[in-house]
């Protein structure tokens, strides 16, 4: 789970023009690109104008892009093209990275050292859209306090951390996937996601979820919205006058 880290007006809109991401101050992003632009993650393949580094100039090119903020406080533009051979880890084997490659588990979780030599724990995943493998900090990784209505277990956001799967009451299943543009996969089409900031609820709805790793979604279980997602709806409703909108926008997908 990823909250807003950028806010929009900070997005570097020259450079997005630049490679045909924007025109005129307007973002030329889908919903969920931009949704995942701004919370920290990847966004889907997309295809890239007018690209120029270290002298070499590129007409065109598919990459996913992400926001990093510099040590100055800006926000760069990152581009992830798609490598010809991914470069393995240190933190992986061979034989581990050939697991991930071939997409015969999700994720590994290794254990490694940061620049100090202090011991962290890692999960390791393969991107077969750039060929890229990507580790994300366990330490770091958000997890939701509630789904539709419902607390997590400690020892459920411990798995979920560790990119395992979790089981909510109202049977909705969901793992942390970083290869996600959702950053998040479940066996429901949409699900309502809260963390306590503050001491107050901050909710994210996530729609048109993909299915956990290796499988498929079932047509009856995933449009199966349970009692706890519509509840956590009505709470949403008066808080956010965009949620009802939203929430129609879900019920098309569904219905279809």
């Amino acid at each position: 789970m990823n909250l807003v880290y950028y806010n929009e007006s900070y997005l570097p809109l020259q450079e997005l023009e630049t490679i045909g991401l924007a025109s005129n101050g307007q973002l030329l992003l889908n919903v969920n690109d931009l949704k995942a632009l701004l919370s920290g993650r990847r966004t889907g393949l997309l295809n890239l104008k007018n690209l120029e580094a270290e002298n070499i100039k590129i007409k065109a090119l598919d990459a996913k892009i992400s926001l990093r903020t510099n040590e100055l406080g800006k926000t760069d533009l990152v581009i992830h093209p798609i490598y010809r051979k991914p470069a393995r880890p240190e933190c992986l084997d061979e034989a581990e990275a050939k697991q991930l490659e071939k997409g015969e588990v999700a994720s590994l979780l290794k254990v490694t050292k940061d620049d100090k030599g202090n011991k962290k724990e890692v999960l390791v995943e393969y991107d077969p859209d750039t060929r890229e493998f990507i580790v994300s900090d366990t330490e770091k990784i958000m997890v939701p306090d509630m789904i539709n209505g419902d607390f997590l277990t400690a020892a459920q956001k411990e798995n979920y951390r560790k990119g395992r799967e979790v089981e909510m009451p109202d049977h909705t299943k969901l793992n942390y996937s970083g290869t996600d543009t959702n950053g998040i996969r479940s066996n429901k089409l949409a699900l309502i996601a809260s963390i306590v900031i503050d001491g107050g609820l901050s909710y994210m709805l996530y729609t048109g979820l993909n299915a956990m790793f290796g499988k498929k979604h079932d047509p009856k279980e995933a449009n199966a919205l349970s009692p706890g997602y519509y509840n956590t709806v009505k709470d949403m409703e008066d808080q956010r006058p965009d949620f009802s909108d939203n929430l129609r926008k879900v019920r098309t997908v569904i219905s279809r």
